[in-house]
């Protein structure tokens, strides 16, 4: 398997490299926020929603759920995990829908995704006319500060007879808005090993500057990143959840 053909069917593996994420918990806790400081509308979308996990879980909360991404693969695996939901090909920089939505979720810290200073603007202002009055816009994030770039998460798992070594870690060069994710991949088939690595780009704000940006168009509110326990931010530990209601 050649970097390319694994880099183009990155969609095939993003389930199994996300395989450790409590994916139930965080949309309950997000659905929790939205009970506290929402509108008590039930339309919602999720944003760079990948194969559609949180999609699926809101629609089982009974919300009207669509979700949103740049991958077409990605999109094609969630309609097939959310038959009743509805996806969309589209960048969550510059988006559009049909009608007022009540939340909007970015999980996955994929709100840093927006490349620079500039599309993350476009995100939060597109956000922000995507909602119905009382919206409510919820994601996580990290602060550059805090960020230790020589620490990595991994993990494991077993797919068709295949033994997969998934690792991620940001790094962050101590100045300016740009950070990266970095990700490797290594599957064992047999004796034989093949790996994939890359790093993408992403842009890096401190909760202060992420706040600024946010406040013209929302109600911020920052809690610590728990999913079991709603408990206000202090910014200590670099990672947090912004509750943002539209204004």
């Amino acid at each position: 398997m050649t970097t390319n053909a694994l880099y183009t069917d990155l969609s095939g593996y993003y389930d199994l490299m996300c395989a450790d994420i409590d994916y139930q918990a965080q949309s309950n806790c997000v659905r929790r926020l939205h009970q506290i400081f929402g509108n008590n509308g039930k339309k919602h979308l999720d944003l760079a929603c990948g194969t559609g996990p949180h999609v699926q879980h809101f629609i089982d909360f009974g919300y009207l759920s669509s979700g949103l991404d740049i991958n077409q693969p990605m999109i094609d695996l969630a309609q097939q995990r959310c038959p009743t939901g509805h996806f969309s090909l589209q960048d969550m920089c510059n988006f559009q829908v049909d009608d007022p939505l009540d939340l909007i979720t970015c999980f996955l810290y994929s709100i840093h995704y927006s490349s620079d200073i500039t599309q993350l603007k476009s995100c939060i202002a597109s956000t922000h006319r995507a909602l119905a009055s009382g919206g409510v816009f919820c994601f996580n994030t990290v602060d550059k500060n805090k960020i230790d770039s020589s620490a990595f998460v991994r993990h494991t798992a077993e797919h068709h007879g295949s033994h997969f070594a998934f690792s991620s870690g940001w790094r962050y060069g101590g100045h300016g808005n740009q950070q990266s994710l970095r990700l490797k991949i290594e599957k064992t088939t047999g004796l034989h090993t093949e790996t994939w690595q890359d790093e993408h780009p992403m842009v890096a704000v401190t909760f202060d500057e992420l706040q600024q940006l946010l406040q013209p168009y929302f109600e911020v509110h920052v809690f610590e990143h728990d999913y079991e326990k709603i408990t206000p931010g202090d910014g200590a530990s670099g990672n947090a959840i912004f509750c943002c209601v539209k204004i």
